[in-house]
Formats: C-alpha cells, sequence, structure tokens
C-alpha cells in the first residue's frame, strides 16, 4: 500500500488578514482583532505586524495595548470570516472529497487519490495555496506529509505563505529536532511534566520507553509514543461528529451566580 498524502492548510493571520484585505488603511498595520483594550476584551487573532511585538491570540486586549500602543483594534466580524472559509472549502472539494474541517482557517485534506489526478501531494498543496491567494486575496501555509500529525506540525514551519513537505525518510529527523511544545497534544500542563522527567524534545520523547510514557501519561501515552515514531494511523474524517458546542463572551465585571451566566450565554 501506497504511502498517503496528507495535507493541512492552515490560512495566514485570518481575521487579520481579512480585515487588511477588506480595509486598505490597515495594511502595513499592527491589527488586532478581538476586544476593547479598554474593557476585559481578548486578542482574537492579530496581524503579523502586531506579532513581532510579541503579541498573540488569547493575550488580554489591555496587554496588547501596553505592548504596542500604536495598533488598529478591530471587533470581529464572523460572517465575513464565514463566507471566506466556505469560498476556501468549496477549493478544496475541487481536488478531493476528504475534507475534515478544523474551524474556520485550516483544514486537512487526504489528496492520495485526488481529482485532478495529480501524483504529489506537494504539487497539490502548491497549486491550492496559489488558488487561494488568487480567488480570496489571502495566503495560507501548507504541511504535506504521510499522517496527520506530521503535517499540522509541518504547515507551521514556513509561516507566512510557506510550503513544508514531511517525506517518510525525513520524518524521523524532524520528529527529533522537534521542541515538545510542537507536538499536538501537548499543553503547557503536560508540557511542564515532560520536561520534569527530562523530555525536552522529539528525540528525548523517542528514547523514552512505552511504559513509561503509560505511567507518567495514562491513555495519553501510546499516543506520545508513537507519534514520536512518525506513527499516526488517525484518517482525515470528512464529517466528524461534534463532541461539544461552545459560546464565550468577556463580561466586564466577575460574575459568579451560575443563573446569569446561563442567561449570558443563552
Amino acid at each position: 500500500m501506497s504511502e498517503r498524502k496528507i495535507i493541512h492548510v492552515d490560512m495566514d493571520a485570518f481575521y487579520a488578514s481579512v480585515e487588511q484585505r477588506d480595509n486598505p488603511q490597515l495594511r502595513g498595520q499592527p491589527v488586532i482583532v478581538g476586544g476593547d483594550p479598554g474593557s476585559r476584551g481578548v486578542v482574537a487573532t492579530c496581524s503579523y505586524e502586531a506579532r513581532t511585538f510579541g503579541i498573540h491570540s488569547a493575550m488580554s486586549s489591555a496587554r496588547a495595548y501596553q505592548l504596542c500602543p500604536h495598533a488598529l483594534f478591530v471587533r470581529p466580524r464572523f460572517d465575513a470570516y464565514r463566507a471566506v472559509s466556505l469560498q476556501i472549502r468549496e477549493l478544496f472539494h475541487e481536488y478531493t472529497d476528504l475534507v475534515e474541517p478544523l474551524s474556520l482557517d485550516e483544514a486537512f485534506l487526504d489528496v492520495t487519490e485526488n481529482k485532478p489526478g495529480i501524483e504529489y501531494g506537494s504539487r497539490v498543496a502548491r497549486e491550492i495555496l496559489q488558488q487561494v491567494h488568487e480567488r480570496t486575496g489571502l495566503t495560507a501555509s501548507a504541511g504535506v506529509s504521510y499522517n496527520k500529525f506530521l503535517a499540522k506540525i509541518a504547515s507551521d514551519v514556513n509561516k507566512p505563505a510557506g510550503l513544508t513537505v514531511v517525506t517518510p525518510a525525513q520524518a524521523q529527523e524532524f520528529i527529533a529536532e522537534l521542541p515538545i511544545r510542537r507536538f499536538h497534544g501537548v499543553g503547557r500542563v503536560t508540557e511542564k511534566r515532560m520536561l520534569a522527567h527530562g523530555i525536552i524534545t522529539g528525540a528525548d520523547l523517542r528514547h523514552r520507553s512505552l511504559e513509561d510514557l503509560q505511567r507518567w501519561f495514562g491513555k495519553s501515552g501510546y499516543y506520545f509514543y508513537n507519534i514520536a515514531r512518525g506513527i499516526d494511523h488517525r484518517p482525515v474524517v470528512p464529517n466528524r461528529v461534534r463532541k461539544s458546542i461552545g459560546k464565550e463572551t468577556t463580561l466586564n465585571e466577575d460574575c459568579s451566580d451560575k443563573g446569569e451566566m446561563m442567561l449570558i450565554l443563552a
């Protein structure tokens, strides 16, 4: 059986890029999409110009303002983002029906058997990135590999507007050099636990036994053991069943009343 060809496409600074595309006055400026810095808002995303000041998503808008007082704060326009997301998704389906959206701005594609009959996954990815730019005026980055884990990490290597390919022959070296925080499934808490066990890079993770990893991380230990070796058999699932639904808002004042919270989120 031939190796799968998996692509992970991730739009570059998506919300901020849509705002800069639609408003010429924002182009080349540090743009922050999110809440008002005078309130308790948070940064949804920001342009690459803003990121040079150390601003990132989930940061408080007040802190972002401290880092870059001349930044331009913009309220999110989700209808505009959804419209572009639909446009991009329709493009993906011109190449394959095996499209697994992860959010408005990213998706996995299995192009092992693709509609144009293109042999190389890298060529499919290059065409898609070109078409995204021509049709939307926006840029995206892509990672191409033989599984989802590697494709997703690869898409983040050469942002913005980058394409990174990780072949089976390159995988072990690629994984070995990765900081452990770059591994999907390793958040701050897990990273701290891994560091406590001397696991700093993918090479360190690979040198730990399955027994140790399962003892330290429970069921996740098996997952970490496999991905450290470039093993990830998860398929691209076009119609994933949503396991949860969420809604959030930032309040101006603290609230501890459950009933009031339910009314706000209803």
